[in-house]
């Protein structure tokens, strides 16, 4: 119940399949050893992964992996899927360290999310919005950004997607799931006893009436709104571009992201690395002037 009835901006089969998952162990379905070593061996892919692109990226580009469900704090997920979850509230640690750190020339959010909760997601696309004033923030779609994750991944100074990726799924999303049916064929009647004439408002034991529907939709609305702005201050275009474009809660592939205006290009992960070494390079350099006032000194010097 606490599951379903948190506000979502996650790829709708995604909690989907996370729900019928929860649902079986509700019914005390274990999963079998076959399942348990296929969720592992992902989870030590992705671990894998993750260390990979952090050896692979020399100089000072800080790499700061997106993967998985994204929730606010715990680990929700880590059973349930191999690619398992990202607290956003420890990568928002890590990115403070990025830049804070005078060593970093700038950061590189690697992102594989269908995105998760919208708990946080708010607070730190924020961050990295404020961050892009201190030094280049770079993300990539790699090879997929969506919901919650493309909210953030869009808050980046440039946000890029493989050629076959794919970015999107704007919206947000909450399920209410009535169980008083299949209670009755049980013989199980259900007494809610509280204080508050809303307190258990959209309890899952009995049917959802219109005054219930109409404050979780209200909920979701603000969401949306909040993610919709979001993006358009991010991207720098119009919130009507967001809302009537963007694929309308669909993700796109890489070429109708980029016409879109959803992503800035589309390269690979080590094409990116390139172009931010590149970058950082060029911008260390003494500039021409800055190279003849010292070829002067010098010159006075040996005079």
């Amino acid at each position: 119940a606490e599951f379903l009835s948190t506000p979502w901006a996650l790829m709708p089969e995604r909690i989907h399949a996370a729900a019928g998952v929860l649902h079986r162990w509700a019914a005390g379905k274990s999963p079998d050893a076959n399942v348990l070593e296929r969720i592992a061996a992902d989870r030590e892919a992705r671990d894998n992964r993750r260390e990979a692109n952090g050896r692979a990226v020399t100089g000072s580009i800080a790499v700061l992996p997106l993967y998985g469900v994204l929730t606010q704090r715990g680990n929700m997920m880590d059973d349930i899927s191999g690619p398992g979850s990202t607290s956003t509230q420890l990568f928002a640690q890590a990115f403070r360290e990025a830049v804070a750190d005078d060593t970093v020339g700038a950061i590189l959010i690697d992102i594989d999310s269908p995105g998760g909760s919208v708990y946080g997601t708010s607070e730190l696309a924020a961050e990295i919005l404020q961050a892009r004033n201190s030094k280049p923030v770079c993300a990539i779609a790699n090879s997929l950004a969506a919901s919650a994750a493309y909210w953030i991944g869009s808050a980046a100074s440039e946000l890029y997607v493989t050629p076959s990726g794919e970015v999107g799924s704007i919206g947000v999303y909450q399920i209410h799931t009535d169980n008083s049916r299949m209670l009755d064929q049980e013989g199980v009647t259900p007494t809610l006893i509280s204080a508050g004439k809303y307190k258990t408002e959209g309890n899952p034991f009995q049917p959802l009436d219109k005054e219930a529907l109409s404050f979780m939709q209200s909920r979701v609305d603000d969401y949306y709104d909040a993610f919709v702005r979001g993006v358009a201050k991010a991207r720098n275009v119009p919130v009507a571009q967001v809302r009537d474009g963007m694929g309308q809660g669909r993700c796109l592939g890489a070429s109708a992201a980029l016409a879109a205006q959803m992503v800035d290009g589309i390269c690979t992960f080590d094409e990116l690395v390139a172009r931010m070494q590149k970058q950082i390079k060029a911008s260390r350099a003494p500039a021409p002037a800055s190279r003849r006032a010292s070829a002067m000194r010098d010159l006075q010097l040996l005079g």
